[in-house]
């Protein structure tokens, strides 16, 4: 017999940004129910595969508030520090750089890196041991929105009846695209790389975002294991015809490539696990909502991956909504009226606009070999790095501090204030 159930919120997209939203929500009181077309138990990977986030400072707390952060199987590696160069692949990173330190701060860490499959696996075990929460992956919907209410119909006749459908299904986003919303987009004609590698020395806690002419080069400090004690997360900007000859190598040729750009400071390199790629462009949508739905994450906007902060962009959206939902749900008022979304989407848009615009200067500014701004550009790097105000402001921003949009405690580390 197909079923019915009723939810106060249904979140399509059981991702990191959807299923967070889910388990926030769960966590305080609010109903919700998840749909997504692959089933997640088998995302739950055996082996390391070369995938990892950088949780900001922020995110973390969010995630703490959520149940998830406590669950995570392996442990989170810390960021401690943050050097920032200009430089050519194969030469020597220019002397004038930028060096963050947590401690010089006064904080424990600028944010942490996860592996996606530690992640999964906690957002897993939350979305199934809830009560609060109903799952249903792998499932396909067909979703109906109107005025006083919306309804979701699987493909084995179960229909969810909610206030608030939340679309976190990705940049492809098909309720996004059934709602007419249009979006904004720029291909920066570059692809992103994305690989682990193990290396000889200790990283010691400290990541590195190294400005290249064709795209920027991350190195950032991941968790060791018995079999590799010192591994590092890479995250590689490159323009399409050479990404694609380096993807092409054996792993011996693609860790030359990376050595070259990473430079010696960690010995000798060695690929593990998978490597990934995608193509890298900006998109913005021209609103985050329509009637009863409200857009999160990569469905919402998408941006450069020059400061790692594209995932961290997602879980504002997430804190956002949380907050604004579990308010309605304590005054008994309705999850998907205008009033409430009209307050989200001036709470995230700003954000998302200011970050969209910061990603993108970066890029045009670093992503040139233009000989007077590469000069320039380094100036002004050690000009920031010498003024101890401009250092925090920017380390701040790093964290997740200052954003707009943040509504109450879920990102400052209070938790879901007054959650029934």
């Amino acid at each position: 017999m197909a079923q019915r159930i009723e939810v106060q919120v249904c979140v399509v997209g059981a991702g990191p940004v959807g299923a967070t939203l889910a388990a926030t929500l769960a966590a305080g009181g609010v109903t919700v129910a998840v749909v997504d077309a692959a089933p997640l138990p088998p995302m739950e990977l055996p082996a390391f595969d070369g995938r990892a986030y950088a949780i900001a400072r922020t995110s973390r707390n969010l995630l703490a508030a959520a149940g998830v952060w406590d669950r995570l199987p392996a442990p989170p590696c810390a960021i401690g520090e943050i050097r920032v160069s200009d430089g050519r692949p194969g030469e020597r990173a220019s002397p004038l750089h930028l060096h963050f330190s947590a401690a010089e701060l006064g904080e424990e860490a600028f944010g942490w890196m996860v592996e996606a499959r530690s992640l999964r696996v906690a957002l897993n075990r939350v979305l199934f041991d809830l009560p609060g929460a109903r799952l249903f992956a792998p499932a396909r919907a067909t979703v109906a929105r109107e005025e006083n209410g919306a309804t979701v119909t699987l493909e084995d006749g179960t229909v969810i009846a909610a206030g608030l459908v939340v679309g976190a299904e990705g940049r492809r986003s098909p309720l996004r695209q059934s709602a007419g919303i249009g979006t904004a987009q720029f291909d920066y004609r570059q692809t992103g790389i994305v690989l682990a590698i193990a290396h000889e020395k200790p990283h010691r806690g400290v990541a590195l975002e190294q400005f290249l002419p064709n795209g920027p080069f991350a190195q950032l400090p991941l968790s060791g294991t018995p079999e590799h004690p010192h591994a590092s997360a890479i995250v590689w900007s490159e323009r399409r015809a050479l990404a694609d000859r380096f993807l092409a190598m054996d792993d011996a040729a693609l860790a030359r490539e990376a050595a070259r750009r990473l430079g010696n400071h960690l010995g000798a390199v060695r690929v593990i696990g998978q490597r990934w790629s995608y193509p890298l462009a900006a998109m913005q949508a021209s609103r985050f909502t329509d009637v009863r739905l409200a857009l999160v994450g990569d469905a919402a906007h998408g941006i450069h991956p020059i400061a790692g902060q594209g995932l961290n962009l997602g879980f504002r959206d997430v804190a956002a909504l949380a907050e604004l939902l579990v308010e309605a749900d304590n005054a008994g008022t309705d999850p998907g009226s205008p009033a409430l979304l009209a307050r989200y989407q001036a709470a995230r848009r700003p954000d998302a606009l200011l970050m969209l615009g910061a990603t993108h200067a970066l890029e045009r500014l670093f992503g040139n070999d233009f000989a007077p701004v590469r000069v320039a550009r380094r100036l002004g790097i050690a000009a920031v790095d010498r003024s101890p105000t401009l250092k925090r402001f920017f380390a701040r921003r790093a964290m997740g501090f200052g954003a707009p949009g943040a509504l109450s405690g879920l990102l400052d580390g209070r938790g879901l204030l007054g959650a029934g």
